[in-house]
């Protein structure tokens, strides 16, 4: 008779995993243990009414590999039958998947979770690392990822085995420090009075720095969209845009900061998503590791803890693979959120 333990780790193979974002969903099939994901094209999450329209119609139409799993990575909290995306209209009812799509098993995380275990097992070549320090091993970790919103996950090492820690880390409060901080934050875009930190590391908190610094600099926005403001950043053609980047960098650096005093994450700091990707060269500017470790009484433990992007363009979905291969390497914890037929 299987124990429990055997029965909570045993996910049957073809798995479906998938990465659901604010924006984005990715999909990939897992056929069994060795081989490699079998990728399928990006679908923008407003082009489908729900997300079983979306693997039927994305997945399963185009493949004749049927999965009996699904694990998903989603950007929102997991409470019961019914899952609300944060910034996204689509509600997972993994029972609903069960009986419409033929699952015998769904298991839905967080989708930092999801870069957690990406931060676990990604190569060397997938990782740019930015400043000084070196990895401890066995030792915690932190993601951050800003993107549609700010994702945050730690990673904790305990009994040869990664737990990856879900939370909402992104909200927690920024305030000013610098002379310029106190000229800009009366004019950052609130919510209920708050400048949380997903209010400026993620695309629209690009928009709301842009926005405060072409007020306080008395000139006309020129650009609408994140995009134009990292492509004008690029070629140094909009000042406010420069600055902007400037500024972004050096918040997430001081965020950085701290998640990692917060989870002592001597194993590293790992920024994940397609914006620290496209402005890796600020990143390498001196900025972001001066405000990563400016964190006085603590500084010299900041200066010895690595920080590193993420360059892999599915990092989650790679996470995933790594737990559908593999789930006792990882503690990841499915009460409430695994569901079977």
């Amino acid at each position: 008779m299987p124990t429990s333990y055997e029965i909570d780790h045993t996910i049957a193979f073809p798995i479906l995993i998938g990465d659901i974002g604010g924006t984005n969903a990715r999909f990939a099939i897992l056929s069994d243990a060795n081989a490699e994901p079998k990728e399928f094209p990006i679908l923008a999450t407003a082009d489908f009414a729900t997300i079983d329209e979306a693997i039927q119609t994305g997945v399963l139409d185009k493949t004749s590999l049927q999965p009996r799993s699904a694990i998903l990575a989603v950007a929102g909290p997991i409470k019961g039958d019914e899952i609300d995306l944060t910034n996204c209209d689509w509600v997972i009812q993994p029972k609903i998947m069960i009986r419409d799509l033929g699952f015998e098993n769904v298991v839905v995380i967080n989708d930092f979770e999801a870069q957690g275990l990406a931060a676990a097992s990604l190569g060397q070549e997938f990782l740019e690392k930015i400043g000084g320090g070196e990895i401890r091993p066995s030792t915690s970790r932190v993601v951050v990822g800003p993107g549609t919103g700010l994702g945050v996950s730690g990673l904790v090492h305990a009994r040869h085995t990664w737990f990856p820690v879900p939370g909402e880390g992104g909200h927690v409060d920024m305030g000013p420090r610098s002379k310029r901080d106190y000229e800009l934050f009366p004019l950052y875009e609130t919510i209920e009075g708050r400048v949380s930190a997903e209010q400026l590391l993620c695309g629209r908190g690009m928009m709301n720095i842009y926005h405060a610094v072409c007020k306080a600099n008395g000139v006309k926005p020129a650009a609408t969209t994140p995009a134009e403001v990292t492509s004008r950043w690029a070629d140094g053609s909009d000042p406010a845009a420069v600055e902007t980047i400037e500024l972004f960098v050096t918040y997430l650096g001081r965020v950085a900061g701290d998640l990692a005093l917060i989870f002592m994450a001597r194993g590293g700091v790992f920024l994940a998503g397609g914006i620290v990707q496209r402005i890796l060269p600020a990143l390498n500017q001196p900025r972001f590791r001066e405000a990563f470790e400016d964190k006085a009484p603590h500084s010299e433990i900041l200066k010895n803890i690595p920080t590193f992007v993420i360059t892999h363009p599915l990092a989650a979905l790679s996470g995933l693979a790594a737990y559908a291969r593999t789930p006792v390497r990882f503690g990841v914890a499915t009460e409430g959120r695994r569901w079977k037929a």
